[in-house]
């Protein structure tokens, strides 16, 4: 009888061990991407692009530059394309959800739930720091691109997401296309550049320069934009 109940319970044991090792493990949740972390890869897949570009352009990305119209001193320049027919200013935007706005409204709003400021007058600010900059040089032709992600979709003026236009909406996988296309155009409008490679080089050499790198200056910009737009929620 004893050498049964040892039987059994021997049996049992290794089936509840059998159990164990075939049970499916749970899946671990993945971790959360932080916020930073998903602006380090946009900025990543922009950088992807703009090296698609041809030879005869020049590009800079995360430029801070003193621009004493703005409230907080500077303008941040996501990303700066030099080239001999003009420069692309481009200003990127992570959102998730419909886009809506048009050229001259004042707010956009992100599905129908979240305004945000007007992109294309944020980047018009831009543009104006930028001109300021190269008050030496004569002619200066801009392009002002805002780029979103593909988790977005667009509800603007279609007008704003063709060529011929001067300010365009584009999203960050069709960045380079744009940019080479808008040139194309350019140079059929204009056979003769704006400028020689030598002075898209200067351009290029005295924009660095004026690109502030102090990481305090650069942290103070960003508490200051935080505080603006906390005070404009409070309104």
């Amino acid at each position: 009888m004893l050498k049964n109940l040892f039987s059994f319970l021997k049996k049992s044991n290794t089936s509840t061990s059998l159990q164990k090792a075939n049970k499916p493990k749970s899946a671990k949740p993945r971790p959360k991407i932080e916020s930073t972390r998903i602006g380090e890869l946009g900025e990543h897949k922009i950088n992807i692009q703009l090296d698609q570009l041809p030879k005869e352009c020049k590009s800079l990305s995360d430029l801070l530059v003193l621009n004493p119209k703005s409230r907080t001193g500077h303008s941040q320049i996501d990303h700066l394309v030099i080239t001999p027919y003009c420069l692309f200013v481009i200003e990127t935007k992570n959102y998730n959800g419909e886009i809506k706005g048009g050229r001259s409204d004042q707010q956009w709003t992100v599905s129908n739930r979240y305004k945000m400021y007007n992109p294309l007058k944020q980047n018009y600010g831009h543009i104006k720091a930028i001109e300021n900059l190269l008050k030496g040089v004569p002619a200066v032709s801009f392009i002002s691109m805002i780029s979103f992600t593909m988790r977005c979709r667009f509800s603007i003026d279609p007008e704003l997401h063709k060529i011929h236009s001067d300010e365009l909406i584009v999203y960050d996988v069709e960045l380079s296309d744009f940019i080479s296309r808008k040139l194309l155009r350019l140079k059929t409008e204009n056979p003769e550049p704006l400028f020689t490679q030598e002075q898209v080089q200067e351009i290029y050499d005295q924009l660095l320069q004026a690109n502030i790198t102090d990481p305090k200056i650069r942290k103070l910009h960003v508490e200051k934009i935080t505080a603006n737009k906390g005070k404009a929620a409070t309104k």
